[in-house]
C-alpha cells in the first residue's frame, strides 16, 4: 500500500463552519447490529471512513449486501442472504472494533468463528469479560491458536452479568448477543457512553426491548425478531473535540454544525478553562479561540462521563502552546502517548513518566515530517500542524 500523506502549511487561523460527521464509535456497532435484523437497514449520517468500508467487507463476507452512498453518507444493509458464520483473520485485523461481530453473529446464527481484533496498537485489549459474559448466557467457547469458536447448543438464555470494568466493547457484545436471547439479561457496571445509547436507540427502533442505556445498569428482554429500519447516526463528539483543538492550535474561530453542546459535556469545560469562548448557536456550537490561552492544570482520562481517552491526543496538541503546564494521566490505554515524540519534533515540551505526561507550553511550534501511529494520534498531529510555522 502506498504511503498516505497530509501536507499542511500552518500559521493561518482556522475560520469558517464545518458539519460534524456521524460518530465512528456509534456507526460501527450499529452496522454490526444490522446483521440481527430482517429486512433492509438504512443508516443515515454514516461516516465515510475506512472502518465503515471494513465493516461492509465483513458483512459482505457473511453474505449480506451493502451499498454505501458516500456523497449522501447513506449505508444500506440487506442481511437477507447472510448464511456464513466465519470471519477471516485478515478482515478481523482491519479494525479494533471487529470483535463486536462475535455478539452479532451469536445473536443472528447461534455460532461464529473469528480471531482476535487488529487496528490501532493502543495496548492489549483483553476480551476475557466478553467471553465470560457469553459463557453465562450458555455459549460454548473454544480458543485455539488465536481463533475463537463459539456455539450455542440450544437457544441463548438471558443472565445477570456484572462487569469488572465498564468496557464499551463488552457492553456492546452482550447487548448484541442478548437482544434475541430467551428471557432477561441484566448488565451491571455497564459502559455509559453516548454511543451505547445510540446503538440501543437503533435496536429499540428495530423492535428490541432494552432499557437503562446511559446508566450503569442495562436490562434487555429478548425478542423473537428485529425488523430493519431507517436510522440517523449521532454526530461524532470526538471529531468535534478534534476540530476545537485545531481551532485552539491555530488561534481560530469556527462553527461546528449539526451537534448539540450537551453531547460534549465530558470535555468542553476543559477548553473553557483554557479561555476559549464556547457558545451554543442555532446550527450547533460556536468556538472562539483567538486569544492567548492558559493551560488547564490536569486531565485524567476515565470511562464516561469522565474525560474521554479518544479526546486526549488532540487536547494534548491544543495545550502545547498554552501558557503554563498541564499534567495528563492516561488510565484507559497504556500506549495512548504514541503521538508525543512527533509533537516533540514539532517543538513541543512533553515528558512522559509511566501513565503521566507533563506538557509545558511553548511559544512556537514548527513544521516537521512526522508519522501518525494511530488514528487519534494522527488527528492530534494534524491539529498541531495547523498552528505550526512552516
Amino acid at each position: 500500500m502506498s504511503e498516505q500523506r497530509l501536507i499542511i502549511k500552518g500559521g493561518t487561523p482556522l475560520r469558517g463552519s464545518i458539519r460534524v460527521q456521524g460518530a465512528k464509535n456509534s456507526a460501527l456497532p450499529i452496522i454490526a447490529a444490522a446483521l440481527l435484523c430482517e429486512g433492509k437497514t438504512e443508516l443515515h449520517n454514516c461516516p465515510c471512513i475506512s472502518d465503515t468500508y471494513s465493516s461492509c467487507r465483513i458483512l459482505t463476507c457473511l453474505g449480506c449486501r451493502c451499498s454505501f452512498k458516500k456523497n449522501d453518507n447513506l449505508l444500506i444493509i440487506d442481511p437477507s442472504g447472510a448464511d456464513k458464520t466465519y470471519i477471516p483473520d485478515e478482515l478481523m485485523q482491519e479494525m479494533r472494533s471487529s470483535i463486536i461481530y462475535m455478539g452479532a453473529m451469536l445473536g443472528a446464527f447461534g455460532e461464529c468463528r473469528l480471531s482476535f481484533p487488529g487496528g490501532c496498537q493502543l495496548g492489549p485489549r483483553p476480551i476475557d469479560m466478553h467471553l465470560a459474559a457469553l459463557k453465562k448466557m450458555g455459549v460454548r467457547i473454544n480458543e485455539q491458536y488465536g481463533s475463537i469458536e463459539c456455539r450455542v447448543p440450544e437457544k441463548m438464555q438471558g443472565a445477570r452479568i456484572s462487569l469488572g470494568y465498564p468496557s464499551v466493547g463488552a457492553t456492546e457484545n452482550i447487548i448484541l448477543a442478548a437482544v434475541k436471547a430467551g428471557g432477561e439479561t441484566v448488565i451491571t457496571n455497564a459502559a455509559r457512553e453516548p454511543e451505547i445509547v445510540d446503538m440501543v436507540s437503533f435496536l429499540n427502533k428495530c423492535g428490541a426491548r432494552i432499557r437503562g442505556a446511559g446508566g450503569s445498569t442495562i436490562a434487555i428482554d429478548g425478542v423473537e425478531r428485529l425488523e430493519g429500519c431507517c436510522y440517523n447516526i449521532m454526530p461524532d463528539r470526538i471529531a468535534a473535540a478534534t476540530y476545537v483543538s485545531a481551532a485552539v492550535c491555530s488561534r481560530g474561530e469556527i462553527e461546528l454544525q449539526g451537534i448539540d453542546i450537551s453531547l460534549c459535556d465530558s470535555y468542553m469545560p476543559v477548553f473553557e478553562q483554557m479561555g476559549c469562548g464556547i457558545y451554543p448557536c442555532e446550527r450547533g456550537i460556536y468556538v472562539n479561540a483567538a486569544k492567548h490561552l492558559k493551560a488547564p492544570a490536569g486531565i485524567i482520562t476515565l470511562p464516561h462521563p469522565g474525560f474521554p481517552t479518544d479526546a486526549q491526543p488532540p487536547l494534548m496538541a491544543a495545550v502545547c502552546k498554552a501558557a503554563g503546564t498541564t499534567i495528563f494521566e492516561e488510565t484507559v490505554f497504556e500506549n495512548r502517548y504514541r503521538h508525543v515524540d512527533a509533537l516533540g519534533k514539532m517543538g513541543a515540551d512533553i515528558k512522559v513518566v509511566g501513565k503521566a505526561a507533563v506538557v509545558r507550553g511553548v511559544d512556537t511550534m514548527y513544521g516537521a515530517r512526522v508519522s501518525a501511529l494511530d488514528l487519534r494520534g494522527g488527528a492530534a498531529l494534524a491539529a498541531a500542524a495547523v498552528g505550526a510555522e512552516g
